[in-house]
């Protein structure tokens, strides 16, 4: 592995991009450890050269190379970089405490006590994910990945498990803009009938974060096969959904505990049914029009008060 770049990453963000441009070059051992790194990195922040070596499953020597490679001085480097990261995250944080302990002294009584709750917590990380998400969008994927969504014959959504959500929402809304378009995967054991109507030329938008779920990439990999425009929403360059000629955005999911938060997604995900309803403009007029008359004809909804 040689150096693409003027220099070594000095920040995490940059080492995302060393490894991502690198991507085509590593070998299956370099894959493995850059898929960790890229997918895991407060995990790697701690971990000794044979604690990440065993857990990779590759050799010390391996670690070392992959680090000196991407011009760091040695794996304590590339473990620096991963603190970095961490650090930058608990200063987001610190900001937000400061900014409600300021709120409290100001508006509360002298004496009562204002702790910095899930709350507030849940809203730095998600916030700073929406940013992060929508900052780094390349413009010429984002406009070719509407198009396709505007005018492929038919589009597939798919999202299992924890992306289940994301991928039925952008179904959802796809389905109110444009007819021919089919969430995959809500009925148990349908999957593989579902991926029969898939045809060259078609859209297949697949959703996934770390841990990927098999059947998930497997029907990606499908799908791009047949032909079909792919357009993948995932967490990361060493995503088993990206691939050479798709359309890829990375999603920001960074949460207040163990669990994954998917706000960026959804701020995403609505983006860009907001951006392929412009698009079709005619089209979604009429579309919108027709769902009108059946949501009266049926009385969907209450009367209000």
């Amino acid at each position: 592995m040689t150096a693409a770049s003027p220099g070594p990453p000095a920040t995490f963000d940059e080492l995302v991009v060393a490894l991502q441009e690198r991507q085509a070059r590593l070998t299956p051992a370099q894959r493995l450890l850059a898929g960790r790194v890229l997918s895991d990195p407060e995990a790697v922040a701690f971990m000794t050269v044979s604690e990440l070596a065993s857990t990779v499953g590759v050799n010390e020597s391996t670690v070392v190379r992959f680090a000196t490679g991407l011009g760091l001085d040695g794996y304590p480097a590339l473990t620096r970089l991963c603190r970095e990261r961490l650090r930058r995250e608990a200063q987001l944080l610190r900001r937000f405490g400061s900014l409600r302990q300021a709120a409290a002294e100001e508006h509360e009584p002298l004496g009562s006590s204002a702790g910095f709750d899930p709350l507030e917590q849940a809203t730095a990380f998600d916030q700073a994910n929406i940013a992060r998400t929508l900052a780094r969008v390349d413009r010429t994927t984002w406009s070719d990945a509407v198009a396709a969504l505007a005018d492929a014959p038919r589009v597939h959504v798919l999202g299992l498990r924890k992306c289940h959500a994301v991928g039925y929402l952008l179904g959802y809304l796809l389905g109110m803009i444009r007819d021919d378009v089919e969430t995959l995967g809500v009925g148990p054991g349908t999957l593989v009938d579902e991926l029969r109507r898939v045809r060259a030329g078609d859209c297949f938008v697949a959703v996934s974060i770390h841990r990927y779920s098999r059947a998930t990439v497997r029907a990606f990999e499908w799908a791009a096969g047949e032909g079909a425009t792919t357009i993948a929403l995932t967490d990361n360059p060493a995503s088993p959904l990206v691939r050479p000629g798709g359309h890829t955005f990375y999603v920001d999911t960074t949460g207040v505990s163990v669990m994954r938060s998917l706000t960026a997604f959804t701020s995403l995900v609505q983006a860009l049914a907001n951006e392929v309803a412009v698009a079709r403009a005619t089209g979604t007029q009429a579309a919108l029009a027709a769902e009108e008359r059946l949501l009266d004809a049926f009385a969907i909804y209450a009367e209000g008060p």
